[in-house]
């Protein structure tokens, strides 16, 4: 009998139609925990190496700050217009051959 093992999934992290403050809360806490993530990550790097090359997360840290600041920038935009925002947000996850 042959086995067969799954190598994608896929997570609906967010599906939903949010007001623009929901969105903002929404999409600010996502990128913080990543942010978290990464800034854990280097310390970890760090621990009993200070020499430690940390330049992915260093990059990876400026890279979503910079995204939540164009996020929040956007979102802030449209709060005059009384209008809402639909988020889709799925990850997906594969086998790295």
């Amino acid at each position: 009998m042959e086995t067969l093992i799954e190598t994608k999934q896929k997570i609906q992290l967010v599906d939903g139609s949010f007001t623009p403050s929901e969105a903002c809360d929404v999409i600010t806490a996502l990128l913080d925990e990543k942010i978290n993530f990464h800034k854990l990550q280097r310390l970890s790097w760090c621990e009993g190496d200070k020499e430690a090359n940390t330049k992915y997360p260093d990059e990876r840290i400026a890279e979503l700050k910079e995204e939540k600041r164009v996020a929040k920038e956007f979102i802030n935009s449209l709060r005059s217009e009384g209008k809402r925002l639909r988020i889709d947000g799925i990850l997906k996850i594969s086998l790295e051959e």
